[in-house]
């Protein structure tokens, strides 16, 4: 094999060297060829944006930051970048390693960090809420993530606050970003459209230039995902430690919309798509389960659910997703008040298999939806609602 690859050296070699003898300096327009290829700019940009809301979708702040990275055709060249934003007024510049460092010092204070976020939630929602039970649920929690919060400030160790230190210090120590990084942020004063161009330079000194339109929405908040209260049916779920599983889901009048259901409850976890307990609705028909839900006026949302069916007699689960017009549940069954609705039969389920669904539903102008389910025929149950905003 070396033979082989010898000779072979030696072919190229030779090849080249009769390619130069070739080559005549009389010759006008022949000979070594100007190196004519210069760079090619592009750059790609991401928002890393942030901004908070109070609970009636008021502005807190709001940061309009946008990550930029250069880059050119050139693998090889050295090269220089250059940027230019219009309108520059008021236009910050933040180091890229910023970002990661601080995500750092939060990956040391972990336990820190996190009692602070449920904290920072918590207060989030005292100056909205109405109801006393709720406020003082609220404030209580607050005060026992204080005390755990202290508690964990006190038993960071002095390991970790040297390694946040050293992280403090490498922050500090940055350098300033320029308009000739490579990568760098640039915060934004505000919303509008920005003019980003980049000129790169090689080490031959040829240049090209690029630019784009960037434009930096609005902050707006995030839609909130709407609660389903003791949505696994389990006991103690209620917002204060109460409940049996089924006192969010009680018609305001069961002589218009029907019994309650029943709790179907297990002894061991696993059997259940989430823990002990289930909604169990009879054969006959009579029980249902009715709760209403806030929504965001435009939002889309994904309700999610585990249902079985009894086999045997022929018979079906109802889920509706229904205007709060309705005043009973025959109205609640026209179409004109049903917004999304899935209906299964058990023509071919097996006992005390559970299968997932989902609905999707859009809210229109509403604020307020009703989660309806019932069934005839056969015993069925419900596990595990979830919902989630459509993006």
């Amino acid at each position: 094999m070396k033979k082989h690859l010898f000779k072979l050296k030696y072919i190229v070699l030779g090849a080249l060297v009769s390619l130069t003898a070739c080559v005549s300096d009389d010759l006008p327009e022949v000979g070594d060829l100007a190196d004519i290829t210069g760079p090619q700019p592009f750059y790609s940009y991401v928002d890393v944006s942030t901004s908070s809301f109070d609970c009636n979708d008021v502005e807190l702040e709001a940061n309009y930051d946008y990550f930029f990275q250069a880059g050119t055709n050139l693998a090889v060249n050295g090269t220089q970048y250059e940027w230019v934003v219009i309108p520059s007024e008021n236009v910050n510049l933040i180091n890229k390693d910023k970002p990661v460092l601080e995500l750092q010092i939060e990956a040391e204070l972990a336990t820190v960090v996190a009692l602070e976020e449920e904290i920072a939630k918590a207060e989030f929602k005292v100056p909205c809420e109405s109801d006393p039970a709720k406020l003082a649920v609220l404030e209580q929690q607050i005060a026992d993530f204080e005390v755990q919060l202290a508690a964990a400030e006190a038993a960071v160790s002095d390991e970790t606050k040297a390694n946040v230190a050293a992280l403090e210090a490498e922050m500090a120590a940055l350098p300033a970003a320029t308009l000739e990084d490579r990568e760098l942020i640039f915060e934004f004063p505000g919303p509008g459209e920005y003019t980003v161009g980049l000129t790169v330079t090689d080490n031959l000194g040829k240049s090209d230039y690029t630019e784009k339109i960037v434009v930096v929405n609005q902050a707006i908040p995030t839609i909130a995902i709407p609660e389903i209260g003791e949505a696994g049916f389990e006991a103690g779920d209620l917002f204060d430690g109460s409940g049996d599983g089924r006192d969010s889901w009680r018609s305001p009048s069961s002589s218009k919309w029907g019994s309650v259901f029943q709790i179907n409850t297990k002894s061991e976890l696993g059997v259940l798509p989430e823990g002990y307990k289930a909604a169990k609705f009879p054969s006959d028909g009579t029980r249902v389960g009715y709760q209403e839900i806030d929504v965001t006026p435009g939002a889309t949302y994904v309700i999610s659910y585990f249902s079985s069916l009894d086999p045997g007699a022929s018979g079906d689960l109802t889920v509706s997703i229904v205007n709060p017009n309705a005043d009973n549940i025959e109205e609640a069954r026209l179409e004109a008040n049903i917004l999304a609705f899935k209906t299964e039969d058990n023509a071919s389920s097996t006992q005390d298999v559970f299968k997932k669904s989902a609905i999707t539903f859009e809210a229109g102008e509403l604020e307020k939806v009703i989660i309806l389910i019932s069934n005839s025929g056969t015993e069925s149950r419900v596990d595990a609602f979830d919902i989630t905003v459509k993006l």
